[in-house]
């Protein structure tokens, strides 16, 4: 019987409340105890259940829950809002990039031009511009002060510019005979990130590399294959940094999808075997190597914009300069039909034309609300910082319980909150440590001294288990058979 069969059976005519072992599921619904097995461990995979051992090695299902997902509404609404969020992100990319490209280019290209068109306008005398429009002597100021921004900002010898000397490799051989040369081989490989990404990146931070939905699994196979097909929930914690609850459910799916079996050392302690994941066609004659542990792979939280100062400043100017025309557009009503009238050699007469929306409401509302993106970024980066703290303590304690677990060290308060602070700069909130150790399975004890120490019965019976079956596992379990057909 299918496994998804056989847990049908037994979550209609069994109370998921109630601990149950093979036996009792097979009597209760009148399966095999192969499609009883089968079947409780699909269950496990459907409503997050655990396993439990008796002092005499019997294993126990236990469904915290039942038969019920009452975390189901909660990740719904978790994947919604990432889904809304990541829909949302993606249209507001798009409209910055189409901004950027069409727009924030555009737009300061006509205000300068606006600018040279009013500079001409104020030197043929009309006094009637005059008294409305800035001066040429504004103007020329104006557009002085832009260039000599421009020019220092982007010419070859700026450390701002994106063909900067010491961006790229060989810069110490900059000399006055090849400083053409050198110059002409930095223009030609042009700028390491487009424009348009730097601006994405500032006002929506770094594209965050997307995550493998399958990462965890293949980890966790890598551990199987390197610790000779047996393996245990510590090893599984170890290399995906999942807590407890969900290591779990995750090792009963992967005993369906990879022939798989769970067992009981006589001291009690749970490991899975994986006796067909050994079979290899390489021909080493070693064990894979393990991958790395969880926090050993921890990404640093992503900068603000990834940018350098020079462009920040730039991209923030450009939007600045648009946005402050904007304004003036709508203040002295600059209109499309009178933009137009300036370039005229008869003075046309200043007509009110209403509301310069093209000229002035758009760059003006749109500029805006683009500067509301990072600062609404930097606005939130101190709860980012926060999250991303807590998760290096929380791995940090999980490698301080393993790896104290595996050498037979005690497990000490002292020892934790070390460890917490090493991994943060700083001390455990409140009852934080007591928390991320007690999911661990730990138990508080007080030894005869005085002195409080941190139990993982579990966690130090399976890993004596997991190192014996390992011992005992047969090489032929890895060997292929004399190749009889090619």
């Amino acid at each position: 019987m299918a496994p998804a069969k056989a847990g049908e059976v037994i979550a209609s005519n069994v109370d998921g409340r109630t601990p149950l072992t093979v036996a009792d599921a097979s009597a209760k619904t009148g399966l095999a105890l192969r499609d009883a097995e089968s079947g409780l461990t699909w269950l496990s995979t459907e409503y997050r259940g655990q396993l439990r051992v008796t002092s005499e090695g019997e294993l126990v299902h236990v469904f915290p829950h039942g038969f019920t997902r009452p975390w189901e509404g909660r990740d719904a609404r978790r994947k919604v809002a990432r889904a809304v969020g990541h829909a949302l992100a993606t249209g507001l990319r798009f409209v910055v990039r189409a901004w950027v490209a069409v727009v924030l280019v555009g737009y300061a290209a006509i205000f300068v031009s606006l600018i040279i068109a009013m500079m001409f306008a104020r030197q043929g005398n009309d006094s009637r511009r005059s008294d409305s429009l800035p001066g040429g002597a504004l103007a020329y100021a104006f557009l002085r002060v832009v260039g000599d921004a421009l020019f220092w900002t982007f010419h070859p010898w700026s450390p701002f510019s994106v063909y900067s000397y010491a961006s790229y490799p060989g810069a110490g051989s900059w000399n006055g005979n090849g400083a053409g040369r050198d110059y002409a081989a930095r223009r030609a490989r042009g700028p390491r990130v487009p424009f348009y990404e730097r601006v994405n990146r500032f006002f929506f931070g770094p594209q965050p590399i997307p995550e493998d939905p399958r990462a965890n699994e293949r980890r966790v196979v890598e551990a199987i294959r390197a610790g000779k097909g047996r393996i245990g929930l510590a090893d599984v914690m170890r290399v995906t940094g999942l807590p407890r609850e969900e290591a779990d459910p995750m090792m009963a799916r992967l005993m369906l999808d990879y022939e798989g079996d769970v067992a009981v050392s006589e001291e009690g302690g749970i490991f899975y075997r994986f006796p067909a994941m050994r079979k290899t066609a390489s021909g080493a004659s070693t064990e894979p190597a393990a991958p790395l542990p969880a926090w050993s792979r921890a990404a640093p939280l992503p900068p603000l914009t990834g940018n350098s100062l020079g462009a920040n400043v730039g991209i923030a100017g450009l939007n600045a300069f648009n946005m402050l025309m904007g304004l003036w557009a709508v203040e002295n009503g600059m209109t499309l039909e009178r933009f137009a009238h300036l370039f005229d050699r008869v003075p046309h007469p200043i007509v009110d034309h209403g509301i310069p929306v093209a000229l002035g409401v758009v760059p003006l509302v749109f500029s805006a609300l683009l500067f509301v993106l990072p600062v609404a970024r930097a606005a939130t980066r101190p709860l980012r910082v926060r999250t991303a703290t807590q998760e290096r303590g929380r791995l940090a304690v999980l490698r301080e319980v393993l790896e104290r677990v595996r050498v037979k060290q005690p497990v000490t308060d002292k020892a934790v909150a070390e460890a917490w602070r090493k991994a943060t700069g700083g001390a455990p909130e409140g009852k934080r440590l007591n928390r991320e150790l007690s999911a661990l399975g730990g138990d508080l004890s007080i030894e005869p001294t005085g002195q409080t120490r941190w139990r993982f019965a579990d966690l130090e019976t399976e890993a004596a288990a997991v190192a014996a079956e390992r011992e005992a596992a047969p090489d032929e379990e890895a060997r292929l058979g004399k190749v009889i057909f090619e």
